[in-house]
């Protein structure tokens, strides 16, 4: 019995060339999401996914290596206690990337994205490469093509406007476009007011009427908007961005 429990032990130590191949390829499966990420102007980018997935993969060898040491005097640590705090832990960190824009949410995806990135780097860091690099690739593929997969199928239900305002009372104006973006269920981003010479202002910004009877919504904000005493012309333009 006690030459099994040795045969057991040796086949549990890993060399440093072990350590280091599971340190890159964790490095490899952040690096491949949060370029991805990165690409499309998300929070978390390359770096952030990176971090997780190799802290993620330093906690495992370190479970690893403590059970190793400690069972050689007859302890019996769990070798997964601590990967199993990362995952619940690593909640917290993707929780950072969510964000409320109006009535809408946004960085789930990426929250998801940064969970998944330290359970591949838990993976990795147990020697199971087929698993990181697999779901790595399964990762990129949910990520990209079900995106566009989803774009068509979601095809009409997304409307986004350019709308440029002009204005004699700036702060009348944004008032009015805030109430009316809650009110119709549209998600405002890029807003930006220039001043001109003559006391007029011009309000630019990017509407999102997301969601059911996205053309009848956006219709009744772009009407609401022109018939405000302060505002002297509104122009919008279809934006594919």
């Amino acid at each position: 019995m006690t030459s099994l429990n040795q045969v057991d032990l040796s086949a549990l130590a890993m060399s440093p060339l072990d350590i280091v191949l599971r340190l890159l390829c964790a490095m490899l499966v952040g690096a491949i999401i949060g370029t991805e990420r990165e690409y499309t102007h998300r929070p978390a980018g390359m770096r952030t996914h990176m971090l997780v997935s190799l802290g993620a993969c330093v906690v495992m060898l370190t479970s690893q290596m403590i059970f190793y040491q400690y069972r050689a005097y007859g302890a019996t640590p769990d070798p997964a206690r601590l990967s199993a705090q990362v995952i619940t832990g690593v909640g917290f960190l993707g929780a950072g990337t969510i964000m409320k824009e109006g009535p809408s949410i946004k960085g789930l995806t990426t929250a998801a994205s940064v969970w998944a990135v330290a359970c591949l780097g838990v993976a990795a860091g147990g020697g199971y490469y087929a698993v990181a690099l697999i779901g790595t690739l399964c990762m990129m593929i949910t990520l990209t093509v079900f995106e566009l997969l989803q774009k068509k199928l979601m095809h009409g239900r997304y409307e986004l406007y350019m709308f440029s305002v002009d204005c004699t009372d700036v702060v009348s104006a944004l008032e009015l476009i805030n109430k009316l973006a809650s009110a119709h269920d549209a998600t405002l981003a890029r807003m930006q007011v220039d001043s001109s010479e003559e006391g007029s202002y011009e309000i630019s910004f990017k509407a999102d009427f997301s969601g059911r009877h996205a053309s009848e919504r956006m219709q009744k904000f772009f009407a609401a908007l022109n018939n405000h005493s302060s505002i002297t012309s509104v122009k919008s333009d279809r934006s594919r961005m």
